[in-house]
Parts: C-alpha cells; structure tokens; sequence
C-alpha cells in the first residue's frame, strides 16, 4: 500500500486485491486503528485546522470514495488510487472478518433499524460473531457505558452508523479509550443492511453519479456545486505552483 497527497491531504493506494492483507495486519496490530472513507467534501474539510483533519492524517487506512478525488490525483500527476464504494468495501471487509471467525460490534441507527441489521447480518455471515450492538442518538450520560463494552469485548470491528453525532470523529476522539479494535463509519450502513435505505447501484457509483441520488433525497445539497468548484480552483493552482 502507498499513501500519496492531494492537496496536502493523505489518500490511500490500496487495490481491491490487497484488501485482504490490509485488514488482516491491522487486525494483528496493536490499540485503535481506524479506516476513513473519504469523500471530496471530507478532503476539502480535511484541509483545514481541526479534528477531522488530525483524525484523517492518523488514520491506518483512508479509502477514497469520490471519482473528483481520482481525477484530482491523475490532474496533479500524482499515482491515481483505487476508489472504493463504502458499502461494498463494508462488505468485503465483514466477509474477511467472517472467514477468519472474528468478532464484530454494532453502533448506530434506531431500535428498530439495529435489531433488522443486527439479523441480516447474522444470516449473511454466520462465522462473524457479534458480541454486542448499542442504537445511535443515546443519550450522553451512556456514553460510557457503550464505551466500556466495547473496551470489554474487544471486537475485531466497530462499524458505527447513522445517530453518532460525530461520526468519524467520534473513533478518533476516543481512540484511547479502546483496547484493540478496527473502527469504520458510514451512516447508511445499518440502515442499508435493514433494507431502510437503498443501496447505490454499482453503475451508478462506477459513473461518479451517487450525487444525484444524495441531491434527491435532499435538494439542498445541489449547493455543493461551491465547494466542487473551489476544489478544481485549488487543483489548477497547486499544478501552477509545482511548475
């Protein structure tokens, strides 16, 4: 694996091939690791001065997730890496974990939702064993608690979910409050897993057109026509500096 700069911001180079190995050495190695999945806007976040900045820099192992951030890597003749859609990346990361009989957590999403995802899960990975699952929005005084069995159990994966108000940031902030586990967020994961949301189509993500989908759900977000274009801008002038 290679890790390589855009826009001064870490990205991975980790071909689906080699996955397995990757997963399976973070397993074996030692306190907290996280895995980022990081989208174009993150990178812009990641850019500036803040804890989703530190949280992305010390990450193991940060997936990129938008098509721009590959088009970005190959416009600043930087080695282009292999994009990942989060949710298939969860799941062949859950099949790896269930062909070496591993241990997983859940966090996040409603009772409802959680309880659907918790069964799903057990039926498509029957080697996975789940040693515990806690729904998103607790309240704060809980906290401690789902940290302290998530310190006891200290299962092979997290996956947190949709109702962690901090969501990547939540591994990193806490990482020392952990023993020895692997931490991923996506926030529609339970929700896809209990067939509440539905999962992009592997076309549709392949053509870099997931945003649509995202713009539909909520038109709001067609504003982030900005900060796109802010993106290519500060492309165009790091290429003119390196020249």
């Amino acid at each position: 694996m290679e890790r390589i700069e855009i826009l001064g911001v870490p990205v991975d180079i980790c071909p689906e091939e080699n996955l397995e190995t990757e997963i399976l050495e973070l397993l074996i190695k030692p306190g907290t690791k996280q895995i980022v999945f990081l989208s174009v806007w993150g990178l812009l976040k990641a850019r500036r001065k803040n804890s989703f900045s530190e949280c992305v820099k010390e990450a193991d192992l940060i997936l990129p997730i938008s098509k721009s951030i590959l088009k970005g890597a190959s416009f600043l003749k930087r080695k282009i890496p292999v994009r990942y859609n989060p949710f298939t990346a969860i799941i062949n990361v859950l099949s790896i974990l269930d062909s070496h009989y591993k241990t997983f957590y859940i966090l996040g999403g409603k009772k409802k939702s959680l309880q659907k995802a918790y069964g799903n899960v057990r039926k498509t990975f029957p080697n996975l064993q789940i040693v515990g699952r806690y729904v998103g929005y607790y309240p704060k005084n809980q906290e401690d608690d789902i940290i302290q069995a998530i310190y006891k159990a200290s299962p092979s994966l997290v996956l947190l979910s949709e109702g962690v108000k901090e969501r990547d940031t939540w591994i990193f902030n806490r990482r020392n409050r952990f023993s020895s586990s692997m931490f991923i967020y996506y926030r529609d994961a339970i929700g896809i897993f209990s067939d509440q949301v539905r999962r992009v189509k592997e076309s549709t993500f392949n053509a870099g057109r997931e945003i649509w989908s995202e713009i539909f759900k909520n038109p709001f977000k067609i504003f982030l026509i900005f900060p796109y274009l802010y993106f290519k801008i500060l492309l165009v002038w790091h290429r003119i500096l390196k020249k």
